[in-house]
């Protein structure tokens, strides 16, 4: 017995230990790939205008623009707005030094995919580039991961291997989830805590597929009146039309509910796909209202593409912003 249980142990520790390389050896694949791939395609399109995927926390007074329903209440100057009687607020210039944080939904329904990549690899393609795109330019990244609960917090630093230690966190967490578990994602839990756990203003991209429980809204608000937030919206298209594909099971992947359906039934079908788009326009026209950029990450998506068409978006806006304070001030 003596010598039985110190082999047993040294051997469970060196699967535990095969088991943590193995895994951090595909991350550093995964990111390679991402760099190789993506990321330099990146370098050339954005032309090193990755600053449009975050905006900075200056100091120095730039210039004033007409208030926007997003912006900052902090940022009203009272003296001009009682001059013009429209509010205005104080634009500032932008710190070379800036802040990430990811805000990470990495509950049950963001394993599902109807092909090739499941919507969970698309995040964690996502965080990897942007990640990497700042991180190479001397910015901190950080993350919050979100499972059943907040289970990880990570302060943002800087440098490649912190980029890989993110995402391994990522990697462990779809390892380490429990299949029977229930319940559905409390998305307002983890946006209340990333607005008590990061302290000082940042970009902060909330990650989600945001199927959840209802009330997220008013913590999203929350986050919004300090940080400059931005919804990465998950969706896998046969989440929004269900194809011809006779009686198929489906399992709830929040609360593990299954049924049958008959998908063969084009009056369930169009059923479905008229709720499906409600429930789109529900949540844009939330985050709209709020006034949280959105870029839209489909399991179909080329991530190239679907970036870029987001900094695009956001470079217009600060160009409309630009305008719009240069007619003030003439």
């Amino acid at each position: 017995m003596k010598s039985w249980w110190p082999k047993r142990g040294k051997a469970a520790n060196d699967e535990r230990l095969a088991a943590v390389e193995a895994a951090a050896s595909g991350v550093e694949r995964a990111l390679r790939r991402l760099e190789w791939t993506v990321i330099r395609r990146l370098d050339g399109l954005l032309q090193g205008d990755y600053r449009t995927l975050m905006r900075g926390t200056g100091l120095d007074l730039a210039d004033l623009r007409e208030y926007q329903h997003h912006d900052d209440v902090r940022h009203i100057d009272w003296n001009v707005t009682a001059r013009l009687q429209t509010p205005h607020v104080r634009v500032f210039t932008e710190d070379r030094e800036m802040a990430a944080w990811f805000v990470l939904d990495l509950s049950r329904s963001v394993d599902f995919g109807s092909g090739v990549r499941a919507k969970r690899e698309i995040s964690a393609g996502f965080v990897g580039v942007i990640a990497r795109l700042l991180t190479r330019h001397g910015n901190r990244v950080g993350a919050m991961v979100y499972g059943n609960d907040v289970e990880a917090v990570i302060p943002p630093r800087t440098g490649r291997r912190h980029v890989l230690h993110l995402l391994h966190a990522m990697e462990r967490r779809s390892a380490e989830r429990v299949p029977d578990q229930k319940g559905m994602t409390r998305l307002a839990d983890l946006l209340k805590s990333a607005a008590v756990l990061i302290p000082r203003r940042s970009t902060v991209f909330v990650v989600s597929d945001f199927v959840t429980e209802p009330g997220w809204e008013r913590a999203l608000s929350h986050l919004v009146q300090r940080h400059d937030v931005v919804a990465v919206r998950l969706f896998d298209p046969l989440e929004l039309e269900l194809p011809d594909l006779g009686l198929v099971p489906l399992r709830d992947a929040e609360t593990g509910e299954q049924l049958w359906v008959d998908t063969h039934d084009a009056g369930f079908r169009k059923r479905f796909a008229r709720i499906a788009a409600e429930r789109e326009a529900a949540l844009r026209e939330a985050l709209a209202k709020i006034g949280v950029d959105a870029l839209e990450l489909s399991t179909a998506d080329d991530l190239v593409e679907a970036i870029v068409r987001f900094a695009d978006m956001r470079k217009r806006r600060v160009r409309r912003g630009q305008s719009n304070s240069k007619m003030v001030a003439a």
